[in-house]
């Protein structure tokens, strides 16, 4: 049973900084979830950094202690889990990362363990959904985002944080029927990029409509639209409104708050969640480590929805 180190009797300022203090163990054995980090950060069209955001992440989160007063649980008492370190990936060559992390992310889910990913740039998220196609079959996507990330290309090029979607539905691995996106907005190249998510079957809920409907109605309509599928979370920082989450590539006014972020994540419990990613944290532009703060935060409600799970199937 792996657990974090106790803060109350080895400081927290010493050992290796993982996430949660966690045993830094490159193993699936004995564990439901491992945290692992995915730095890749070469496919941006704005701020390049997110490399560094599974560390920075990381950092914050030793202030984290097991148990959730919010869920009223403690995750220990039912999870083991480890920080898995890195995947392995190629600066400046997305295919052959594509590859390693598929490869890698792989035999974690051979293993049935649930797999906290933190990116990373947005584009690290294909890699992730050809790995859990594989094992699952095509997935929904419950994805927050204030972008859509379903462009066709950035320069001409096809595999850029801003198409993964595209290109996902393309190969075959969301089923978008069972698949949502919430909290889109900002300014856009045309009504085509309004439209393009739904032409691809998503359906979205933009952030104005976020604001009509009140957290609990968005929630109501993710699980009626999941349903029980197998589903993947996706969850980009900049979802968050920059007043909350600075720390990132490309910011958009009008997001939710910290509060709300997190509430977003709570309201998934009960759905059949295989897996999530945490991508865009910026540390450079992340002043008094905001955003880290927040990012850990969601992370650690991402592990109770799994440690919530597993309570489940002991009743």
């Amino acid at each position: 049973m792996y657990r974090p180190k106790d803060s109350s009797l080895s400081p927290r300022y010493t050992g290796v900084r993982t996430f949660m203090r966690l045993e830094n163990i490159r193993t699936t054995k004995d564990v439901d979830f491992v945290v692992v980090g995915n730095p890749f950060d070469t496919a941006v069209s704005n701020r390049i950094g997110a490399r560094g955001g599974p560390q920075h992440i990381r950092n914050f989160s030793i202030l984290l202690r097991p148990y959730n007063p919010d869920q009223e649980i403690d995750i220990f008492d039912y999870c083991s889990g480890v920080d898995y370190g890195d995947f392995d990936t190629v600066p400046q060559n997305i295919h052959r990362s594509y590859e390693l992390v598929e490869e890698q992310l792989s035999t974690i889910l051979a293993d049935d363990v649930t797999p906290v990913i933190l990116g990373g740039d947005h584009s690290v998220s294909l890699g992730h959904l050809r790995a859990f196609a594989k094992k699952y079959g095509p997935v929904a996507l419950i994805h927050f985002d204030s972008h859509s990330d379903t462009w066709d290309n950035y320069f001409g090029e096809k595999y850029m944080h801003g198409t993964p979607f595209r290109r996902a539905v393309e190969e075959g691995l969301i089923d978008t029927s069972r698949s949502i996106q919430v909290g889109l907005r900002g300014p856009l190249y045309g009504p085509h990029d309004v439209t393009d998510p739904e032409d691809l079957g998503f359906k979205t809920i933009p952030m104005r409509d976020v604001h009509k409907l009140g957290y609990e109605e968005v929630l109501r309509q993710v699980r009626e639209r999941v349903g029980d599928a197998p589903a993947f979370v996706s969850y980009d920082i900049d979802f968050v409104d920059p007043a909350y989450a600075p720390g990132t590539g490309t910011p958009e006014v009008g997001g939710p708050t910290s509060h709300e972020a997190l509430e977003y994540v709570r309201g998934l419990y009960g759905l059949n969640i295989k897996g999530f990613d945490l991508v865009e944290v910026l540390p450079a532009y992340d002043h008094g480590e905001i955003t880290a703060a927040l990012a850990s935060a969601v992370a650690f409600e991402m592990i109770t929805l799994v440690a919530m799970h597993k309570r489940d199937q002991l009743k």
